[in-house]
């Protein structure tokens, strides 16, 4: 285990948690992109409705405890320099983009722990725009999402002309 978080003593063991991150990043990262890819070939379904979708809390979750402790521990202030691009600022910034994506991912359990949390859900849910809504259309299938891409993109570009492709053992 690390020594005290408030000594200017950096451990090899201290290094781990610059390392760890670094990792952690990559693989969330990493994770989104093949869960996303999964998601497609599921019907087209949003993030939030695959079934392990909570692991990838788990993971931002981890990011945020080894940031929190590479931060409240200034002497690895020098190797974070080093070794994470854009050094402290950048880990700070970072750290913020994945500490909202926690609040904003709250399970309902949580939220139903939480009256003031469940009172922002209800206000949101309620005010919700669907005119502005940039979800609206999710879960479409390929077919429908293409046909609709394609109609946007001749009302931008009339002038193009789009030739119609046979899907594969369609018969003719």
């Amino acid at each position: 285990m690390a020594q005290d978080k408030n000594s200017d003593i950096v451990v090899k063991e201290d290094l781990w948690y610059i390392e760890n991150y670094l990792i952690l990043k990559d693989y969330y990262d990493m994770t989104i992109s093949r869960i996303a890819a999964r998601c497609i070939r599921m019907g087209n379904i949003a993030m939030e409705e695959y079934p392990f979708y909570h692991y990838i809390l788990d993971v931002v979750e981890e990011i945020c405890e080894t940031g929190e402790y590479i931060l409240s521990k200034k002497a690895l202030y020098p190797y974070v320099e080093k070794k994470i691009a854009g050094g402290v600022k950048a880990l700070e910034e970072n750290l913020a983009l994945y500490q909202q994506e926690l609040e904003n991912n709250s399970s309902p359990e949580m939220v139903k722990q939480d009256p003031q949390e469940l009172a922002k859900v209800k206000e949101i849910m309620s005010n919700t725009d669907k005119a502005v809504d940039p979800t609206v259309g999710a879960g479409m299938n390929i077919d429908d999402l293409m046909a609709k891409l394609l109609e946007e993109n001749k009302q931008e570009n009339p002038d193009v002309v789009y030739e119609q492709f046979d899907e594969p053992g369609d018969k003719k």
